[in-house]
């Protein structure tokens, strides 16, 4: 199936093109991830699994605040970070106190230390990573950090400014029902079903991945 159906369907229930230009994300710029700092990266990854399962405005709402019990997100204070702390920030009243979730942090802490030990930097690795191959990073991701399975990953690619798709229920509504997804989203399986369409249609039309995705999300009534 030829990207035009998805896009002429999309544009058509968002009050057209220039309408549904306007709710895309931003372009991805390799250089904005190779500039941004391992603690945004870190902190981007936290506020994500903090948000799975939780109402996302009271996370967001209450983000400065993470950003004051976790000072900051250093990677390398957290990597290494002594268990009394953790223990401590279960009972602040700043953060969702979900102990569980916490522990992420010193987890996720030392993924990016090991990255950045290898390639400069946890932007520069992601900077690196080639699109086309977003299922192998979802997998490096799952596989070395903590709670970052699901849509974690994806959306914290997407927050990030990485060029990716993310399988929301809207998107895999409409490639399941074009036929091109048959497996369960969050499968490898299906995870390449999805890469594979997307791919093909950034070749045909020359558009970021981001777009293809949140375009196809569009034709799906909500």
């Amino acid at each position: 199936m030829t990207f035009s159906v998805f896009y002429e369907q999309a544009a058509a229930r968002k009050g057209g093109e220039v309408a549904m230009k306007a709710l895309l994300p931003p372009k991805p710029e390799r250089e904005r991830l190779r500039e941004t700092g391992d603690d945004r990266y870190l902190s981007e990854i936290t506020r994500c699994i903090f948000k799975a399962g939780f109402v996302w405005r009271v996370i967001e709402n209450k983000w400065p605040d993470f950003e004051a019990a976790f000072e900051g997100f250093v990677p390398a204070y957290w990597q290494q970070v002594p268990v009394e702390v953790l223990e401590q920030l279960a009972g602040d009243t700043r953060v969702v106190r979900n102990l569980q979730k916490i522990r992420t942090v010193p987890e996720n802490a030392r993924m990016i230390m090991e990255v950045a030990q290898d390639h400069g930097s946890f932007g520069r690795f992601l900077a690196e990573w080639p699109s086309e191959d977003q299922v192998g990073l979802l997998m490096y991701l799952k596989r070395n950090g903590a709670r970052l399975g699901g849509n974690t990953a994806q959306y914290f690619l997407r927050r990030v400014g990485w060029d990716g798709f993310i399988m929301s229920r809207d998107v895999v509504t409409a490639l399941t029902r074009a036929e091109i997804l048959d497996a369960s989203p969050s499968s490898k399986k299906g995870l390449t079903q999805a890469q594979e369409a997307f791919n093909e249609w950034h070749q045909e039309t020359g558009l970021p991945i981001s777009h293809l995705s949140r375009i196809v999300s569009f034709t799906v009534d909500n």
